[in-house]
């Protein structure tokens, strides 16, 4: 466990759930029913976690 770096694995549970939260109040503000508003947000989540995880590992590479 050379150079592990416990913070990133927070920062990426943290954004995925603040992204999950946000879309899904926003969806539901906006209109939308309760089940599409958490459908919705569990998209964004995946792919905010996603992108976070791939922009991670890019910096680690170089």
């Amino acid at each position: 466990m050379r150079r592990y770096n416990v913070w990133r694995p927070i920062m990426l549970i943290a954004v995925a759930l603040l992204t999950n939260g946000l879309v899904s109040n926003l969806a539901a503000v906006f209109g939308m029913s309760p089940e599409s508003a958490s459908n919705l947000g569990f998209i964004a989540m995946i792919i905010a976690a996603f992108v976070m995880y791939n922009r991670m590992m890019k910096v680690r590479r170089k």
